[in-house]
């Protein structure tokens, strides 16, 4: 039997305490601030959803957090496919992070892309003890002997590199010039800076502007159109990128750079050129889009391609930054597309109309992929963010119904028992929660890197986004599982 609002909301608010009564007083106070229930209309709820975000983690409670190094290697820079982006440090977080996402790109792997190799300072204990710059200068001649086609190199940091003090900058300045000008970017991603991968966004943007934007040749050539548009924070994850590429340019626009999935340092190089930043991933890359908006005049604005209705509004919100022809060219592809999502729709509604999700991502999902579900007529009845901010969870407010449980940096306990007393059709977290719940006889799927599947961006993606839900809700294997509280 569904509920109604109010007994919604106070479930959630009797749910939040029985959870937090495990905790010591000290704790439980501070995660209290983590925890809400989404109250449509009050003032506070406007602001951020009720809840505390972006500080640092309870020692002790099991964090799904990653660091500093895990943002700038693992989102932001790692997927520039043109460049060698070496793990500066012990060889753990080089193989950790090794092709843990599913980054699309199009080259020759070892010649011309090297998104799926892994390159390593292997830190031992002399290193620690003697420095590891020397290191670096030799495994950068390396790399230029053995990969000639390589268009730059980053230093991503590991925390034993800010603890001794190895001076990156100055190699990677000196080996800049030996290279002839090639870019060389130092990175200080390492992993203790901030509370959690956010930090390490902001300081890959950051570098990008240092060390790409502010040494641009003032006299570069380019050609430029009046529809020149950059697509910013899209990872390419299952080829989500490339679904939504096509679009843009089915309306008329040109795409002159992708970040960073399948992009390039050129593409980089050509963003400050560009008429418009189109934005997907707010949380990873708005330092940069509002960086060009200061320096270059660029406007930003940001979309939403999961799901026929978001990506209507996106494609017309777009739109609306150019002039007829492109309007057209936006209602052209919106009306291409009607059957395919109508079909669809009319396929996948009636198997999952009503069924409940909980969501726990980074990035933009928790809020992104809400209308998605809708569309298929399901209901996200919780829903947090790993890393984010209060203004992600402003962004949210726009997404959920009254009532939604909302949780920041939610625990390994907190998740558990929610999904437990909630008891959701569908769970969509991270590979670590993954196995957890699939044990409790929940269906799940992989939010992050779409459980190896994809795209699920644009139209083409619905598709795959809307089987792939009906195959986890409503596989057959869960009737032979007993959930722990059966």
């Amino acid at each position: 039997m569904s509920l109604t609002v109010e007994e919604t909301k106070s479930r959630n608010q009797a749910l939040i305490k029985e959870v937090l009564e495990v905790y010591p007083a000290k704790t439980a106070k501070n995660r209290a601030k983590h925890l809400g229930t989404f109250e449509e209309g009050k003032d506070g709820a406007k602001s951020d959803c009720g809840v505390k975000s972006n500080v640092k983690s309870v020692p002790g409670v099991m964090t799904i957090r990653g660091c500093a190094y895990a943002g700038s290697k693992g989102v932001v820079w790692g997927p520039i496919k043109d460049m060698i982006h070496i793990s500066h440090g012990p060889v753990g977080c080089g193989q950790y992070s090794w092709a843990a996402r599913r980054n699309y790109y199009i080259g020759t792997t070892g010649i011309d892309s090297f998104v799926t190799m892994q390159f390593t300072s292997d830190f031992q204990e002399k290193d620690i003890v003697f420095g590891g710059d020397k290191k670096l200068e030799k495994i950068m001649d390396e790399i230029e002997v053995l990969f000639p086609l390589n268009k730059g190199i980053t230093v991503q940091s590991e925390c034993p590199i800010g603890l001794i003090g190895d001076d990156i900058e100055a190699v990677s300045k000196k080996k800049s010039k030996e290279y002839g000008g090639k870019t060389i970017v130092p990175v200080r991603c390492e992993g203790f800076r901030g509370v959690s991968q956010s930090l390490g966004h902001h300081i890959a943007n950051d570098t990008i502007r240092d060390f790409v934007f502010d040494k641009l040749d003032p006299n570069r050539s380019f050609q430029g159109t009046p529809y020149d548009v950059a697509i910013i924070g899209d990872y390419n994850i299952g080829g989500d990128a490339w679904s939504s590429r096509i679009l843009l340019e089915e309306m008329g626009l040109r795409v002159i750079a992708q970040w960073s999935g399948d992009g390039s340092i050129a593409e980089l190089e050509n963003t400050p050129k560009a008429k418009l930043n189109v934005l997907h991933c707010y949380r990873s890359m708005n330092y940069i889009s509002r960086h060009m908006e200061e320096k270059y005049g660029i406007p930003w604005v940001e979309y939403n391609f999961f799901g026929p209705s978001k990506i209507e509004a996106s494609l017309r919100e777009i739109a609306s930054h150019f002039d007829d022809k492109i309007k057209e060219g936006a209602e052209r592809v919106i009306a291409k597309y009607r059957a395919l999502t109508e079909a669809v729709i009319a396929k996948y509604r009636p198997r999952l109309e009503g069924k409940t999700v909980m969501l726990f991502v980074g990035g933009l999902r928790p809020r992104h992929v809400i209308g998605a579900y809708e569309d298929l007529g399901m209901n996200v009845v919780g829903t947090g963010y790993e890393f984010g901010h209060n203004d992600d969870y402003e962004r949210t407010n726009h997404y959920v119904k009254d009532g939604t449980l909302i949780y920041d940096d939610v625990t390994g306990y907190e998740f558990e028992k929610f999904v437990e007393k909630i008891q959701p059709d569908l769970v969509g977290s991270g590979i670590k929660e993954k196995y957890v719940f699939q044990k409790m006889g929940v269906p799940f799927r992989q939010m992050h890197s779409w459980d190896y599947s994809g795209p699920y961006h644009g139209y083409d993606g619905f598709g795959i986004f809307a089987r792939d839900m009906d195959m986890a809700i409503n596989n057959p294997v869960w009737g032979l599982t007993k959930a722990p509280w059966k």
